[in-house]
């Protein structure tokens, strides 16, 4: 009873003690039952558990393994909540305005063309660069650590013959270096940069050698 303390008989706290684990509606009709104590409610004896720091081993969470009560089961019909469902390949709302089939292709803002290449996930992987796509196809997958130098400076243009795979060493030696003390690659005029392109791959093989 709210504003007054309720005492409880040492056999009555023993019983408590004992029984704490129960659930705490039949917690509380078991005490009831075996003490005549209509004076105390349910409300009480979960205080009385928590002032205790008796713990009941209960969580609210579900354990590791455990499998929901209604898995497997079908959702009854409801016609409210049915018409405001999901419905498995529609799309609404942004999504239907921004969604694009497979084969649409797109600038990036660095100007590469991009081609969406699958619906699935992960959603950073649909769009593919294009010249990657059209270089593979005719040479196979990219090495690791390695990376397509576009040769003309025309990134739009994705044919294969386009594009150079060069290590990322030399592709850093190509933009000029840290501190731009040699000629950037897609600085110099088209008939050095075969001159820029062996230079920097003669120097990425004297470091290797070295090291």
């Amino acid at each position: 009873m709210k504003g007054r303390a309720i005492s409880y008989s040492a056999a009555e706290m023993a019983w408590l003690e004992e029984n704490r684990l129960m659930v705490i509606s039949d917690y509380h009709r078991a005490f009831v039952a075996a003490f005549k104590r209509d004076d105390v409610s349910l409300v009480n004896l979960h205080s009385l558990r928590k002032r205790k720091s008796w713990s009941t081993g209960r969580t609210g969470c579900f354990s590791k393994g455990n499998e929901p009560f209604n898995k497997g089961k079908p959702m009854p019909y409801n016609a409210n909540s049915a018409a405001t469902r999901f419905q498995k390949g529609n799309r609404t709302g942004t999504a239907s305005i921004n969604w694009k089939p497979v084969g649409t292709e797109r600038i990036s803002q660095d100007g590469y063309r991009e081609i969406k290449v699958h619906e699935g996930l992960p959603m950073q992987s649909r769009w593919q660069l294009l010249h990657r796509v059209e270089w593979e196809k005719v040479n196979g997958p990219i090495l690791p650590d390695h990376a397509l130098k576009c040769l003309d400076g025309d990134r739009a243009n994705v044919d294969p013959s386009n594009w150079e795979l060069v290590s990322r060493a030399v592709l850093a030696r190509l933009s000029g270096g840290r501190h731009r003390t040699t000629l950037a690659f897609d600085d110099a005029s088209p008939e050095v940069k075969p001159l820029v392109m062996a230079i920097a791959k003669l120097k990425d093989l004297a470091r290797a050698v070295r090291a």
